[in-house]
């Protein structure tokens, strides 16, 4: 969806995967989150608080209190401050401006005017957080990975603590093979955006993809009652009860999503699947790469 011009500050710029182009980044993820260190964790306990109210919701609270602690010891590791100089080099989202003009061409889907101008930006303003975030994105969407990925970087450095950026950056992750690095990254875009379903979402897919199944089944859930219409995302919810070994639930899943939308190939080819292992006797060993996920 292209971002809505006349809202330089707040443009919705969530990039779309099937790019597989592998790469190396030049600094690692834990290079790149070095700075992030102002977590936003009463902002998501509230929020999940306020969708559950249940056992479940304090057990992902415990799990988000130990991903913040983890992280903070990975910037004491890293010999990084968690002090109010990190917090007094963070402005909000909310707070940063781009070029208007710049953002109209990014809006417009006009990548390569959108790259040049932000660039002249940044020439003139070599701090704009959210010019490097802008310009990160427009290189991805034309293929140029390794610049948008750099941009991103520099933005996370300047202080830009925008869900939308941590979403995208850990999408980039994933879609490379990363899943260690993305899923380190998609959990501070939940953290960020807790209110997000797509934060939960692609947080669900990185786990899925690094076998933490137990882990993507909440994430997905999650998602899934922040926003329940998502049919990716129940299809997706559908294949993780698969590979789980919860064939019920699976097929329960995938037959209401196909009587809600009929043509939902991946739901109905998922159907077929399932058939053929429950048929074969091969139960409980179906390849995880068997099952589509997302279309």
């Amino acid at each position: 969806m292209p971002p809505a011009f006349g809202r330089p500050a707040s443009l919705d710029l969530i990039r779309s995967p099937g790019w597989h182009d592998a790469f190396s980044p030049a600094r690692s993820v834990q290079s790149t989150l070095r700075v992030f260190l102002r977590r936003k964790f009463l902002l998501a306990s509230d929020f999940l608080l306020q969708v559950t109210g249940s056992r479940e919701a304090n057990e992902s609270l415990s799990c988000r209190r130990s991903s913040i602690c983890l992280l903070t010891l990975m910037a004491l590791v890293l010999q990084m401050p968690i002090s109010a100089q990190a917090s007094a080099k963070t402005s909000s989202y909310e707070e940063q401006v781009c070029d208007p003009l710049a953002d109209y061409f990014l809006g417009m889907e006009d990548y390569p005017e959108a790259i040049r101008r932000h660039r002249v930006v940044i020439n003139d303003d070599p701090a704009n957080a959210l010019a490097h975030y802008h310009l990160g994105f427009a290189y991805g969407v034309v293929g140029q990975h390794r610049q948008e990925l750099a941009e991103y970087q520099k933005a996370i450095g300047l202080g830009l603590d925008d869900w939308q950026l941590f979403l995208n950056l850990g999408l980039l992750y994933l879609e490379s093979g990363q899943t260690r690095d993305a899923t380190q990254v998609l959990r501070l875009a939940a953290l960020l955006g807790p209110e997000r379903p797509e934060t939960h979402f692609n947080l669900a897919l990185a786990y899925e993809r690094r076998g933490a199944l137990a882990q993507a089944e909440q994430e997905a859930l999650l998602s899934l009652q922040i926003d329940p219409s998502q049919p990716d995302a129940r299809n997706t919810l559908g294949a993780i009860y698969a590979e789980e070994g919860k064939y019920v639930r699976a097929s329960q899943e995938w037959n209401e999503l196909v009587g809600e939308i009929p043509d939902y190939t991946p739901a109905r080819t998922n159907l077929a699947i399932l058939q053929h292992v429950e048929s074969s006797g091969s139960k409980g060993a179906a390849e995880p790469t068997g099952f589509i996920r997302n279309p």
